[in-house]
C-alpha cells in the first residue's frame, strides 16, 4: 500500500487540493463547508496525473530514480494504469455534484494531464505552457465553484500564475539541459540556447509583474498596490542575477527558480489577504 500512496505524491496532491479551496476564497472572500468538495476533486485528479506521469516515465526512472514505486517494484505498470483510471473517475464523478463550469475544468484537465505525460512533456514550450495552465486553472476551478462571477474574478490571479509559472518552467528546463539531453528530451533551451531562454523567461516574469499591478482585481487600491509593488520589486531585483547567464550551472546558481516559487507563494498570500479584507 505504501507504493500506491507514494506514487500519488500525496503532499503535492494535498497542496493542489488546498489551492482549489484557496481559489474559492480569493473569488468570494469567504469559505463555505461545501468547498471541501473542491479539495477532493483537485487532489484526486492531481494524484491521478502523478500516477500517469510515473507510468509514462517508468523507463527513465529505472535509470535516474530507481527508488520510485514502479522501478522499485512496489507498484506494477498494470496496477499504476488501473489506479490512475480509478482516481480520474473518482475525481470527475465528484465533480458531477458541482456545476457545469467545474465539471468542464475537471474533464479537460484530466485529459490534458494524460496528454502531457504521453506527448506534451517532450514538446518544447507546449509542455511548459501545459504545466503553467494546469497550475493556473486550479484558481479558475475554485472560482468557478461560485459561478460565472467567481470564475471571471479569478482570471487576473490565474493570469499572473500562468505567466510566472511559464517563466519558471522555462528556467527549470535551462537548469536541466544536461540531464534532459541524456534522457532524450528536447526542451526549448536546448533549441534556442540558455541566453535566449533566460530573456524569454524574464519577459514572462515582467508580464506577470505588470498584470499584478493593473486595476483588474476587485481589491485593487493603495494597500494592495503597496504590498504587491514591494513584492514585485524584490522579486525582480533577485531575478536580475540570472541576466547574462549562458550555462545551466549559472542558472542554477542564480537561484531564480526558487525566487519565482517564493514570489508566487507570497503573491497568493497577498491576494488571499486582500480578498478577505475587501
Amino acid at each position: 500500500m505504501y507504493g500506491y500512496l507514494a506514487i500519488t505524491r500525496p503532499v503535492n496532491s494535498i497542496v493542489a487540493g488546498l489551492a482549489g479551496v484557496l481559489g474559492y476564497l480569493i473569488a468570494t472572500g469567504t469559505i463555505v463547508p461545501e468547498s471541501i468538495i473542491l479539495f477532493g476533486i483537485v487532489a484526486l485528479i492531481t494524484a491521478a496525473g502523478n500516477v500517469v506521469n510515473d507510468y509514462c516515465d517508468a523507463g527513465i526512472d529505472a535509470v535516474n530514480r530507481p527508488e520510485r514505486p514502479i522501478p522499485a517494484g512496489t507498484v506494477s505498470r498494470h496496477g499504476a494504469r488501473l489506479y490512475a483510471a480509478v482516481l480520474f473517475v473518482a475525481g470527475n464523478l465528484l465533480a458531477l455534484v458541482t456545476n457545469p463550469f467545474c465539471l468542464a475544468f475537471a474533464l479537460f484537465n484530466s485529459a490534458l494531464l494524460v496528454l502531457y505525460a504521453v506527448r506534451l512533456k517532450a514538446t518544447p514550450l507546449f509542455g511548459n505552457l501545459a504545466v503553467a495552465y494546469l497550475s493556473a486553472s486550479i484558481f479558475l476551478f475554485g472560482g468557478a465553484f461560485a459561478g460565472t462571477e467567481g470564475l471571471l474574478s479569478n482570471l487576473p490571479v490565474a493570469g499572473v500564475t500562468l505567466l510566472a509559472m511559464t517563466a519558471r518552467e522555462i528556467l527549470k528546463d535551462a537548469e536541466d539541459i544536461e540531464g534532459d539531453r541524456i534522457g532524450g528530451a528536447r526542451t526549448l533551451p536546448m533549441i534556442i540556447g540558455v541566453p535566449r531562454s533566460v530573456t524569454l523567461a524574464f519577459a514572462f516574469t515582467l508580464a506577470a509583474v505588470f498584470l499584478s499591478m493593473l486595476p483588474v482585481f476587485r481589491w485593487w487600491g493603495l494597500p494592495y498596490l503597496a504590498a504587491i509593488g514591494l513584492l514585485d520589486a524584490g522579486m525582480l531585483y533577485r531575478s536580475l542575477k540570472v541576466r547574462g547567464c549562458a550555462t545551466p550551472a549559472c542558472v542554477r546558481l542564480s537561484g531564480v527558480t526558487t525566487t519565482l516559487k517564493e514570489g508566487m507563494f507570497l503573491s497568493l498570500l497577498i491576494f488571499t489577504i486582500a480578498a478577505l479584507l475587501s
